[in-house]
C-alpha cells in the first residue's frame, strides 16, 4: 500500500511575524527592526510545540577558502579551512500525523560538480584523487542516516536547504527526463523541496558571479509538483520553522528547532557561533573584529546582499538564545561548520555544539513491493 502525499494545508502554515524592512530613518533602524523580528518570533516557536525527533549527522568534510568562510576577521594566513556539512532529520507532530523532515541532504558525488569545488579538485591535476582523499572526510550517508534512524526513503515528506548552493536535487526528487522509472522518481519518491521563491528563481539562472556556486542542471527535469515556493516564514508542523534570512544568498531561509534545549537555528550565514560571538573567540582575529565594532562574522562568497546577511545573523543570534552548553555563544548550528583538519592548523572553533539528538524517530513506512 502507497501512502498518499500529505496535505500541504494541515502542515505548513504562515508563522505570521513582521518582516520587517524600514525605508526612512538611519540605517541601524533596520537592525532594530531585526531584534524585534527576533524577540516576536522566538516568543512565538518557544509557546509552540516541540520536535518530537531531531538528529543531525555529519556526512562530509572538505576545504572551503578562509576569506569566504570567516571574511575580513581571520588573520591566519592559511588559505584553507575546513568545514563539515550536516544533515538534520526531524519529526514533527501535525494535523496530517506525524512528518518527517530532512534539513540539507547533501548528495556529495553529484555536487561535486559544482563549478567552484570542481575547479578546485582540476587544480591538482593528475593527482586530484589522491589530494581528493587527503583533504577530504565522509562519514554517512543520507540513505545511511535514515536506516540507523529507523527510517526509510519513503518516510520522507519533505526536503528543505537554508539555500541551494552546490545542491543537485534530482538523485532526491528525481528527473523527469531519465529513462530509468527509479532515476525519474527520485530516492525519496513521496519528498517535496521547500524552498523561498526567491531561492527557486535564482538557481533557475543565476548571475555570472552566483554560477560558480551552483551545481549545474541540478534542479532540471524536477517536476513543479515536487516543489514547494515559499513567500513568507512558516512553521512546519509543531516545533519546526523556516524563517527568511537573506544575504549569504537572496533566498536564503534558516531552519528552527524548537527542542527541549531551547530553539536551535541552523543556516550557513556562519559557519560556527564563533561568527556570531567573535568577542569570546579563541580564533586569530575574531576578537580583535568584535573591538572594532563588529558583532558578527559573515560566511561571504558571492556577497549578494551584505548588509543583509548581516542583518540575518544579527536576527538568527537572538532568535537561537544562549547555548546551554556555553553561555558565551548563542544556540546557533551551522549547516556547514568549521571543523579541524590537518591543512588548517588553529582553525578550530571555541565551542561546538558538535551532533545532537533528540527523542526517537517513528517510521511510517508502509509502502510494499
Amino acid at each position: 500500500m502507497r501512502r498518499p502525499l500529505v496535505d500541504l494545508a494541515r502542515v505548513v502554515r504562515p508563522l505570521g511575524i513582521a518582516f520587517e524592512r524600514p525605508r526612512g530613518g538611519e540605517p541601524s533602524s533596520r537592525r532594530r527592526a531585526a531584534l524585534r523580528r527576533a524577540e516576536a518570533t522566538r516568543e512565538a516557536l518557544l509557546d509552540g510545540g516541540r520536535v518530537l525527533f531531531m538528529q543531525s549527522f555529519p556526512l562530509v568534510t572538505f576545504p572551503y577558502p578562509t576569506r569566504y568562510g570567516l571574511r575580513d576577521a581571520l588573520t591566519s594566513p592559511l588559505p584553507y579551512l575546513a568545514l563539515t556539512n550536516r544533515l538534520f532529520i526531524a519529526q514533527v507532530a501535525s494535523a496530517a500525523g506525524v512528518i518527517t523532515v530532512l534539513v540539507s541532504p547533501s548528495d556529495p558525488a553529484r555536487n561535486a560538480k559544482t563549478p567552484f569545488f570542481a575547479g578546485l579538485t582540476a587544480g591538482f591535476g593528475p593527482a586530484a584523487p589522491v589530494a581528493q582523499r587527503l583533504v577530504t572526510r565522509t562519514g554517512v550517508t543520507v540513505l545511511q542516516a535514515l536506516a540507523l534512524c529507523g527510517l526509510s526513503p519513503h518516510d520522507v515528506d519533505f526536503i528543505t536547504y537554508d539555500h541551494l548552493h552546490t545542491q543537485d536535487l534530482r538523485g532526491w526528487l528525481g528527473d523527469a527526463t531519465a529513462t530509468d522509472p527509479k532515476l525519474r522518481a527520485g530516492l525519496f519518491p513521496r519528498a517535496r523541496l521547500l524552498v523561498t521563491r526567491e531561492e527557486w528563481l535564482t538557481v533557475q539562472g543565476p548571475c555570472p558571479p552566483q554560477v560558480p556556486w551552483y551545481c549545474p542542471s541540478g534542479v532540471a527535469g524536477i517536476d513543479a509538483s515536487r516543489v514547494v515556493t515559499l513567500s513568507e516564514d512558516v512553521v512546519v508542523g509543531e516545533g519546526l520553522a523556516l524563517v527568511r534570512t537573506p544575504g549569504h544568498t537572496e533566498g536564503n531561509h534558516s531552519i528552527v528547532f524548537a527542542t527541549d534545549e531551547g530553539l536551535f537555528v541552523t543556516s550557513e550565514n556562519g559557519v560556527c557561533p564563533d561568527a556570531y560571538a567573535p568577542e569570546a573567540s579563541a580564533i586569530a582575529g575574531l576578537a580583535a573584529y568584535a573591538r572594532s565594532g563588529m558583532d558578527v562574522v559573515l560566511n561571504g562568497n558571492t556577497l549578494e546582499r551584505g548588509l543583509e546577511q548581516y542583518l540575518s545573523m544579527v536576527f538568527e543570534k537572538a532568535l537561537a538564545g544562549v547555548s546551554a552548553r556555553d553561555s558565551r555563544f548563542p544556540n546557533t548550528l551551522a549547516s556547514s561548520e568549521l571543523t579541524p583538519a590537518w591543512y588548517a592548523p588553529g582553525l578550530v572553533p571555541t565551542f561546538s555544539v558538535g551532533d545532537v539528538c533528540f527523542g526517537r524517530a517513528e517510521s511510517k513506512h508502509v509502502e510494499i513491493g
